[in-house]
Order: structure tokens, then sequence, then C-alpha cells
């Protein structure tokens, strides 16, 4: 590994419960303080630091004696409810000893998929960032079923990484960097140190494999947290976390693992909330002229262009632009509900100009 030249940084960190739960070697209490030594280092040089931490479901099934996560959403919230106490206690008895104060931020997914909330969390953590403080964020699990069964850290952090307007977000893992296929079943897997171009993503995307039985975020959804992270002009990181020298090498400008440079035109903050943390309600299809308008001429959607509606929303909620095949062309937040759209449709309106139903500045395109 080379040494390159260390800046200061404003990071994100990601660490997942495979890593958190410990092992027979090492106690998760153990395992947080060798990460709190890193992080509370990289803090005094004059970085700034955020952590996005899982480990909240598997410190409750220890607590509870649990052999194998459970199933059922109710018992993931109930385990979630008794280990994000323990979780925090941990980092908070951790960095208290190396004079840092940590916050805790529980969050959602529907937290930052409303632009007024997704504002007020960024100002939140960017105030604890200037206070020196290090921002302990993870998925409140306690409340939200849909985050558990379907939501990932991964995804998080890098929700979080443009949220905040990280440098570099570094995702640690259970192994040492992105391979072409899993290596601990394929023994012709190679090694991946860089990834340049959103297609390079996409192939990866389709050979990456599932999360183990602790964790919800296997290779897939690290690979669309590298994809939303990129977009808006963020280095990504890879690297193994079972090592704390690796992560404190990452932070002192040490290159590990797999790096997935940035965009070189990344989209602006409005742009990537619109692409990546919002989740649409409904869809609507588009004609070809509309399409054309959208993907090569840089217009709004006008009403003239929509020839169906899928979904139920309310106006100024998101909705996904798609082609008549099906392809989805785009995000935006619609002017229209569903149900004025769809009365529009089946009674015309009697005007020579058509409505603008998307404005060309609340909708992004997928290849933007």
């Amino acid at each position: 590994m080379a040494r390159g030249t260390a800046e200061m940084n404003l990071w994100v960190i990601k660490v997942g419960t495979s890593l958190l739960r410990g092992n027979e070697q090492k106690s998760t209490a153990e395992v947080i303080e060798s990460y709190s030594a890193c992080l509370s280092e990289s803090i005094n040089r004059g970085d700034r630091v955020l952590l996005v931490t899982s480990g909240a479901v598997g410190l409750g099934c220890n607590r509870l004696g649990l052999r194998q996560r459970p199933l059922d959403v109710v018992s993931l919230q109930a385990a979630a409810a008794i280990g994000q106490g323990q979780l925090m206690a941990l980092y908070e008895a951790s960095m208290s000893r190396r004079g840092i104060a940590v916050a805790q931020v529980l969050l959602t997914r529907s937290d930052l998929g409303s632009r007024h909330r997704y504002r007020n969390a960024s100002r939140t953590l960017q105030q604890l960032l200037d206070w020196g403080v290090l921002p302990v964020v993870n998925e409140n699990d306690t409340l939200s079923p849909e985050e558990l069964r379907y939501g990932d850290n991964d995804t998080l952090s890098a929700l979080v990484a443009t949220a905040v307007g990280a440098d570099q977000l570094i995702m640690l893992t259970d192994v040492d960097q992105l391979y072409s296929s899993d290596p601990r079943i394929d023994s012709t897997a190679e090694p991946i140190t860089d990834v340049y171009h959103p297609r390079e993503l996409t192939a990866l995307e389709n050979a990456a494999g599932d999360g183990g039985q602790w964790g919800t975020g296997g290779m897939t959804t690290k690979l669309a947290a590298a994809r939303i992270a990129t977009a808006s002009g963020i280095k990504v990181h890879l690297a193994d976390g079972r090592n704390p020298q690796v992560l404190d090498g990452l932070l002192q400008g040490v290159r590990s693992g797999t790096v997935f440079h940035p965009h070189p035109q990344p989209l602006g903050n409005r742009k990537s909330w619109l692409a990546h943390a919002l989740r649409p309600l409904g869809t609507l299809k588009l004609d070809n002229g509309a399409c054309d308008a959208l993907q090569h001429r840089g217009a709004s959607l006008l009403l003239v262009g929509i020839k169906a509606v899928e979904g139920s929303f309310e106006a100024n909620q998101p909705v996904r632009l798609i082609s008549q095949e099906g392809n989805e062309l785009a995000r935006g937040l619609s002017s229209f509900s569903s149900k004025e759209l769809l009365d529009a449709i089946e009674t015309p309106i009697s005007t020579n100009r058509s409505p603008v139903v998307v404005h060309r500045d609340v909708l992004v395109l997928c290849n933007e």
C-alpha cells in the first residue's frame, strides 16, 4: 500500500453488524474500543468524522441469549430496543476516555425523504461535527419495520454522506476488498482495486452476493451505496474492518481495499436528494415524444406526454417516469396528485398550453 498525502477531511465511516458482533477472540466492546482509537486520532488531527453503525439487533440477540437472528419484524424491533442502549453505552465509554463527546442520531429512510427534514438532519449533523462531536448514526430499528426488513446501513451511510457533503466514505466489511465474485465460495474470484464508471458498478452489482445471517446488507447494498455516494462526488473505500490498522491507515491517506472514484460531474445536493433519498410513490408512463424531450432537450414533463398513471400519490410527492417499454428514465416531484392526473387524462384540459406535471428543477434523469 502506498501512502498518500493526508488532508483534513470530512469522513463518514460505516461499520456493519458482522464486524461489531465480535467473535471468540474479541468481544463487541473490544472491537468498538479499537475503532474508537482510530476515530479519536483522526478527530484530533483536525478531521471531522461521522460514524454510521449497525449492531443494535446483534447486541440485543446476545443479551437475550438468542443463537439465531429472529426472522419476524416484531422480534427484530424488540431486539434492537434492547441492543441500542448497549451499543451507545459502549461508544460513549470508549470515546469519553479519549475526551470526545458522542451524539446518538437515529434515522429512518423517511427522515431523509422530506426535503425539509433532510435539510434539518444535515444541519444538525453539521453542527455536531463543528462542535468536535462524533455523531453515531443508526437506523431507528425499534420504530421502522420497513428498514429492518428491506433497509441497510450501507444505503443510509451513503445518504448521510451526501447530506453532510462528505469528502470520503469508508465502508468496513469482513473481506479485504471487492472481488469479481464471492471469494469465500469461488477460488477463481479476481480482486478489484478501482472502480471508475457507473457501468462497472452495474456489472458488479449483477454478480454480487447476499449478506450473511447476522447482517442485512450484502455486497449488493454496498455497491448501491457506492453508486449513490460517487454520483454525489464522494470517494468511497470498501475495506477490511477486521483489522483496525486498515481503518487507521485509510484515515491517514494509506491506500487499501477497493476505491470507487467519484463521478467527474457530480449531482448537486438537491438532485442527489431527488435521485436517492426519495422513495417514489407512483409511476408515470410517458410517450416517446416526452421521453425524448426529457432526455435530450432538458425539458420539463408536460401533461400531454403522460400515457398512464400508476399508484396513489398527492401533489408534490415523488414519482418514477418510465418509457412505454417500462424503462425508468427519471424521478421527480409531481405537481399534481394521481387523481388529478387521471381526471385530466380522461377529460383533457381545454387549453393551448399543456400544464407542467414535473418541472425540470425537481426532476433528475437516471443517467445524470
